[in-house]
């Protein structure tokens, strides 16, 4: 159970993370030039808008509960039942972003949305663990 919590976790928080930081980032504006000096200031004034500050909270959120879950779970197991983020993320960004999203990208979020019901169907680990000695 707790590794469906920490997938959970992972899945929310990535997805919560990209749609936020892409939310800020839509506020501060395109690059008009990549020059190092201006990519670094203009790094430093993303960071400035709360809603950058937010989203990297999330994926750092993200990060650490990944990793977890990938301690007790396989990574083939882990990464693709969290692919299903991908469809949330379409989602978020169809409903609260305003971004248009083509047939052809729902056929696709559609056919995640199946592998993950299959994947999920499936044990989370194939491997005996045991914690402390990291012998298998």
């Amino acid at each position: 159970m707790k590794t469906t919590y920490l997938l959970l976790i992972v899945i929310v928080a990535n997805a919560a993370g990209n749609v936020t930081l892409g939310y800020g980032m839509q506020q501060f504006g395109s690059i008009a030039s990549y020059s190092p000096l201006d990519m670094i200031r203009g790094g430093i004034a993303a960071m400035a808008n709360p809603w950058v500050i937010a989203g990297v909270v999330l994926l750092l959120v993200f990060f650490i509960a990944h990793g977890l879950a990938l301690s007790r779970a396989d990574l083939s197991y882990v990464l693709l039942v969290t692919s299903v983020g991908y469809v949330l993320v379409a989602v978020l960004g169809w409903s609260i972003l305003g971004e248009s999203i083509s047939t052809w990208r729902w056929i696709g979020t559609a056919l995640i949305t199946v592998g993950v019901s299959l994947v999920g169907s499936t044990p989370p680990s194939t491997i005996n663990r045991q914690l402390g000695n990291g012998v298998s």
